[in-house]
C-alpha cells in the first residue's frame, strides 16, 4: 500500500477538472448512495461547465426524489439551476410508434425473447439518438445496480447479435416476412426492411457511443460503495468487467462511513472497527484511485439545498472531529442538550398519559 501522502488526492476534483470528458457513469451496488452521489456530480459539473444533464437508467427512479421535482423522459430543467437538466429514462422499449396489429405486436415480442435484452437496448439505442442531437457540454448517467450497469455496456453486441438473427430469418425464408407484413396490413416504414433499417442505424449509433465509452478523455466510471464485504465485493467485480471493456475508472467513493466523533455507542464503535478493515482492503486494491470517503449522516440528503451543503465533501476531504478540542466539546454539548430535550418531550407526553389515565 502507497503511503498516505502519496495516494491519490481523496475527491472528485480530478473529474471537475477534465474538460474533455462527455460521459461520466456513476454506479455500483443497490442502496449505497447512487444517485445521491451522481446529483451531486452533477450539481458540481455545472458550475464548471456551460450545460449538463443527468439521466436515470435505474428502472426504479430517485433522481425526483433527491431534487424533489417531478422529471420524464424529456429533460426538464433543474429548479434553481440555469444550465442543468434531468430526465429519467423507461429501460423498457416503448412500441407506441409501432401499429396497432395483431400478429405484428406477438412478433416484435417474439423476436426480443429470442435475443434477452434487444428491448432494452432498443431503447438505450433510441435514447443516445437523443442525446446526441442535443448540445450538452457533459451527460452523468445515474444507473441501475451493477447487473443492469454491465448488461447496458453489452448493447453494442446485443444489437449486433439482434441484427445477425434478424438477417438470418431474411436469408432463410426470403419473401415470407415481407408476405407476413402485407398480410396484416403493415405499412412499408413497418415492415421487414424498415425494422432492419432501424436496427441498423440503432447499431451504428451504439457503435460510435461506444467507441467514446472506450476512450479515457471523453469518458469516466465512478464506482460508489459502502465499506461492508459485500458492497467491496461488488464493486471488485465491477472495476474488472469495466477493465474487460475498456472503459476508464479511477474514481471511488466511500459512502455512509463511521468517523471517530465522540462516538460513545458500543454498537457504533463496533461497526466502525468494522468499517475501518473494509477501508484499508480498499485502499490496499485500489491505491491508485481516487478515493472519496463521505460521512454517514443522521438525515436523508433530499432537495437541492441539501445535495448543495454535502457536495463539499466531494471537493474537500472530509475531516472527522479531533478529541480533546473546543469544537469536540461543543459538539458533545450540543448532542446532549438534544438528548435531554428528547428526555424532557418523552416525559411530558408519560406525565400527560397518567393524568388522563
Amino acid at each position: 500500500m502507497a503511503a498516505e501522502d502519496e495516494l491519490p488526492e481523496g475527491t472528485v476534483q480530478n473529474i471537475l477538472d477534465q474538460e474533455t470528458l462527455k460521459w461520466v457513469f456513476v454506479g455500483g451496488k443497490g442502496g449505497v448512495g447512487k444517485t445521491t452521489c451522481s446529483s451531486i456530480l452533477s450539481i458540481l459539473l455545472s458550475t464548471v461547465r456551460s450545460s449538463v444533464l443527468i439521466i436515470s437508467t435505474d428502472p426504479a427512479h430517485n433522481l425526483s426524489d433527491a431534487f424533489k421535482q417531478r422529471f420524464t423522459k424529456t429533460p426538464t430543467l433543474v429548479n434553481g439551476f440555469t444550465n442543468l437538466y434531468a430526465m429519467e429514462v423507461d429501460p423498457n422499449v416503448e412500441h407506441d410508434d409501432l401499429p396497432n396489429v395483431e400478429g405484428m405486436d406477438s412478433f416484435l415480442s417474439e423476436l426480443a425473447n429470442a435475443i434477452p435484452g434487444i428491448d432494452e437496448a432498443m431503447s438505450f439505442a433510441e435514447m443516445l439518438k437523443l442525446v446526441q442531437t442535443m448540445d450538452y457540454s457533459v451527460i452523468v448517467f445515474d444507473t441501475a445496480p451493477t447487473g443492469h450497469t454491465l448488461r447496458l455496456l453489452q448493447f453494442p453486441s446485443t444489437l449486433e447479435k439482434g441484427l445477425q438473427k434478424m438477417m438470418s430469418l431474411k436469408n432463410k425464408f426470403g419473401g415470407l416476412l415481407s408476405q407476413m407484413t402485407r398480410l396484416f396490413g403493415v405499412d412499408d416504414e413497418f415492415g421487414e426492411d424498415a425494422i432492419l433499417g432501424r436496427l441498423e442505424g440503432m447499431k451504428d449509433v451504439i457503435e460510435q457511443v461506444n467507441k467514446q465509452f472506450k476512450d479515457p478523455d471523453l469518458t469516466t466510471f465512478v464506482c460508489v460503495c459502502i465499506p461492508e464485504f459485500l458492497s467491496l465485493y461488488e464493486t471488485e467485480r465491477l472495476v474488472q468487467e469495466l477493465s474487460k471493456f475498456e472503459i476508464d475508472t479511477h474514481n471511488i467513493i466511500i459512502n455512509q462511513v463511521l468517523f471517530d466523533e465522540a462516538i460513545e455507542s458500543k454498537l457504533l464503535k463496533a461497526r466502525m472497527r468494522m468499517q475501518q478493515k473494509y477501508l484499508d482492503q480498499f485502499y490496499e486494491l485500489y491505491d491508485d484511485f481516487h478515493i472519496t470517503k463521505l460521512p454517514l449522516l443522521p438525515e436523508e440528503v433530499c432537495g437541492v439545498e441539501a445535495l448543495r451543503e454535502f457536495s463539499r465533501h466531494f471537493i474537500t476531504p472530509y475531516k472527522a472531529i479531533e478529541k480533546g478540542t473546543v469544537e469536540e466539546l461543543e459538539t458533545r454539548i450540543c448532542a446532549l442538550r438534544t438528548q435531554l430535550t428528547e428526555a424532557e418531550e418523552e416525559l411530558e407526553r408519560l406525565r400527560k398519559g397518567k393524568q388522563k389515565a
